[in-house]
């Protein structure tokens, strides 16, 4: 996604350690317009019209899956990282480790929410070694339901998750690669 990508070279800050901030239009301060693009372009690459659900995890792929839920017209569904006396009843969890945290979340979904009949597109914001995506994925197969893809806004394509999650089958859309960063730059992967 060209839009995209022009926006990460222009604003996004590349910082020791593997880290891209895009804070300033992705994931603290958001661009509406542009992630009313990625909405668009989520739609796109996956047509399929079995999709019931989008699911993500709390708390940055929360607005990018709302936008991009008014292109499906499905609910938005996720995955919280902490326990809550306003969830009550059953959960599906399980454990992930946060890359740019550096911590373990035991994250919990409301069993209400997500069902055997459910085809489910899982949306995030980053892709780096996949231990989000894979969490989401089990909270996905412990409800039974029906993994129609998973959309990601940035990938790491340096790094492992891209690659585990395309070994296990799932259709994968990445709408920006970056084949490699050091602590002042990076490139994408092309088209």
């Amino acid at each position: 996604m060209q839009l995209l990508k022009e926006r990460i070279l222009k604003d996004g800050v590349v910082k020791p350690g593997n880290v891209l901030k895009v804070d300033s239009f992705l994931n603290h301060q958001m661009d509406i317009d542009l992630i009313n693009e990625i909405g668009k372009e989520f739609r796109r690459r996956f047509p399929s019209e079995k999709i019931t659900k989008i699911l993500t995890i709390e708390a940055s792929g929360i607005g990018i899956a709302c936008i991009a839920a008014q292109y499906f017209h499905v609910p938005v569904v996720f995955a919280k990282k902490a326990q809550s006396i306003n969830i009550d009843g059953e959960v599906y969890h399980s454990k992930v480790e946060s890359f740019t945290h550096k911590r373990t979340y035991d994250v919990i979904l409301s069993k209400k929410f997500l069902g055997p009949d459910d085809h489910v597109l899982i949306i995030d914001d980053f892709l780096a070694n996949g231990c989000a995506l894979l969490g989401l994925i089990s909270i996905v197969k412990d409800a039974q339901a029906t993994i129609e893809g998973a959309g990601i806004v940035i990938e790491k394509g340096f790094q492992q998750g891209g690659d585990k999650i395309r070994d296990l089958g799932i259709h994968l859309e990445s709408l920006a690669i970056i084949s490699s960063m050091t602590d002042t730059s990076l490139t994408f992967k092309e088209d």
